[in-house]
């Protein structure tokens, strides 16, 4: 039997970035999974055809004794001890973590951005988030301040996180008219579970305006995964006391994914994220790993292919 040919890469919205279907997320290095654990998972990663590591400033500050960066720092020291910068796409965001001043201030952005740069060891970033959208601060002065990273050549791609349709249609709106960068990148908050965030007005623009979708929690903190099925379950993870009320509302999703994986062998992880895949939109989802065992389960989802009868089943029973 021969391994399946690799998934091939999808154009990131309209920009110049191609990308394998599935990225890589970043939030567990320093937290539930120390240095070498991360290393690991990002080795197994790149070489089983992934392209892109998703991280954050925040990351993880809600830990404690941490101040945010912990996952950069350990990304760079990777990047330098692998040497496969110029082999993987580096996203990262800023405006949930002060720096210098808040939010998506100019001065913040910038030094948020220099912070980065110094933590990750690296002279660029390719994708650079909003973190998440802050109305106390013109958009056109924020915009304003990533153009100015863009012209330095710190970042390639511009993304938005968290934003409301309409928030992300004015930004837009304003940037061709008084030549500053646009949003070409969405991160938004999507699963089987976890639809109406994403799916109607945000979605059409997404897809009308040819925006990248990379959509975070494609796993639902681990519920899609199916291994949270009784209470006696959710002591497994730091995640698992959220899960009681996840599986009262939506345990007839587990149910139809296990007999999509029955019909295809896959395992609910990777249906999830084949799911995800498959969706108008949507270049890649985001996953992240703390061994090294599943982040060769989630590649798997990038040559998952699920019939029209699959995805509907899926679709009628997160509705």
């Amino acid at each position: 039997m021969t391994d399946p040919a690799p998934a091939p890469l999808r154009r990131l919205g309209s920009t110049d970035l191609k990308i394998a279907p599935l990225v890589l997320g970043g939030n567990v290095f320093g937290w539930t999974a120390d240095r070498d654990a991360s290393f690991a998972v990002l080795d197994a990663f790149v070489a089983g055809g992934g392209t892109m590591i998703d991280t954050a400033d925040a990351y993880s500050a809600w830990v404690d004794g941490h101040r945010g960066g912990e996952s950069e720092t350990i990304i760079g020291e990777w990047l330098q001890r692998s040497g496969k910068r110029d082999s993987v796409l580096i996203a990262t965001k800023v405006g949930m973590l002060p720096v210098d001043g808040q939010g998506l201030s100019p001065a913040n952005i910038i030094a948020a951005c220099d912070a980065s740069l110094r933590r990750l060891g690296t002279d660029r970033i390719d994708l650079y988030y909003a973190h998440r959208d802050d109305e106390a601060v013109p958009q056109d002065a924020a915009l304003e301040a990533f153009g100015r990273l863009a012209e330095a050549g710190k970042i390639r791609v511009l993304g938005a996180s968290n934003f409301s349709a309409a928030r992300l249609k004015s930004a837009n709106e304003l940037a061709l008219p008084a030549g500053l960068p646009r949003y070409h990148v969405l991160q938004p908050e999507y699963n089987l579970v976890s639809r109406h965030k994403f799916e109607g007005e945000l979605q059409d623009y997404a897809v009308t305006e040819n925006i990248g979708v990379l959509p975070y929690y494609g796993l639902a903190s681990g519920f899609l995964t199916g291994k949270y099925r009784t209470p006696e379950d959710f002591g497994q993870s730091q995640r698992g006391g959220r899960m009681g009320e996840m599986l009262g509302q939506h345990g007839a999703m587990l149910d139809a994914m296990d007999e999509v994986a029955v019909d295809t062998g896959a395992t609910l992880a990777q249906i999830a994220l084949a799911w995800l895949i498959a969706q108008p939109g949507v270049t890649a989802p985001i996953a992240s790993a703390t061994k090294v065992a599943q982040a060769e389960e989630l590649l798997g989802a990038m040559t998952l292919n699920l019939s029209k009868d699959q995805m509907d089943r899926l679709t009628v029973a997160g509705a």
